[in-house]
């Protein structure tokens, strides 16, 4: 009996994404077609790689497909973020190089994940640490996202070159190393690296603190943990954080901050009721 290990999974899944494109989508005729979809050669041509070849890889015996590659294949059989992560999956035994996309808003339905937890801050970043998304609770708690330029809406920005946010930070010198020991664990794996070095050059040369810490080359998983916070009229709040993968979306991440005690609670909801009053 063949087994899901014996299936040949990356021809079977090629195979099932290119019967499924409409040839008119790509200004191919579509009559005297024995089978739906794009034939083989078509697609290798899209993808600028060999008919041959890409007809050894639907059977099983084409080798390893370099990432670019299969980007070129993601490309040329028009598959999704997801699809397109599947394909590597099948071929890499990974996942794709991360892409994310700067300040582009979140979706409305994600919006409203962030707006339903009411008196729990909770925020959506990028891979550099720019926040795209938050609801009323981050915004009194932390910072007021909205009152920044997006290029400032950064949390290492904040963390190190905000006087009023580091002032909130009970923790600073802990809080900060592990941010950068967090984030230096992420950059590693996205596909910005020109991006990456450009917020930390820019970091370094206003921080000498940043500086000192990044030149630890400490790593560490953000995931979950302990903030202290010193709010100027709510006084010392404690919250619990964790941080979750957005699906369909590999570029953000969603962190939600929970009150630890009642008292916590009670007064994160007085500050989010007289934002809301005040507007």
């Amino acid at each position: 009996m063949q087994t899901i290990e014996d299936e040949n999974l990356l021809g079977n899944y090629l195979k099932d994404r290119r019967a499924k494109l409409s040839p008119a989508a790509f200004g191919i005729s579509s009559t005297r077609r024995r089978t739906p979809g794009l034939r083989r050669e078509e697609v290798a041509q899209r993808a600028n790689v060999s008919a041959t070849w890409y007809t050894w890889l639907e059977q099983g015996r084409g080798g390893a497909p370099s990432a670019d590659v299969l980007d070129r294949l993601a490309k040329a059989l028009s598959l999704n973020d997801a699809e397109r992560e599947h394909l590597f999956l099948l071929a890499q035994h990974r996942p794709p190089e991360m892409h994310f996309r700067s300040f582009e808003p979140v979706t409305p339905q994600l919006q409203r994940v962030l707006d339903s937890l009411v008196y729990s801050p909770a925020v959506v970043r990028t891979p550099l640490w720019d926040v795209v998304a938050w609801n009323d609770a981050a915004a009194v708690v932390m910072t007021d996202y909205a009152t920044l330029p997006p290029e400032e809406r950064n949390i290492l920005k904040l963390i190190f070159l905000n006087d009023r946010v580091r002032g909130h930070m009970v923790n600073w010198e802990r809080d900060a190393r592990s941010a950068v020991a967090a984030f230096r664990a992420e950059a590693a794996r996205i596909g910005a690296s020109e991006a990456v070095q450009a917020l930390v050059g820019e970091l370094g040369n206003a921080s000498a603190e940043f500086q000192a810490i990044w030149r630890d080359y400490d790593i560490q998983s953000y995931g979950e943990g302990l903030k202290h916070f010193r709010h100027e009229t709510a006084g010392d709040l404690m919250l619990e954080y964790s941080s979750f993968a957005v699906d369909g979306r590999p570029d953000l991440g969603l962190v939600i901050f929970n009150p630890v005690t009642a008292d916590d609670a009670e007064r994160i909801r007085a500050l989010v009721e007289s934002r809301r009053a005040a507007a």
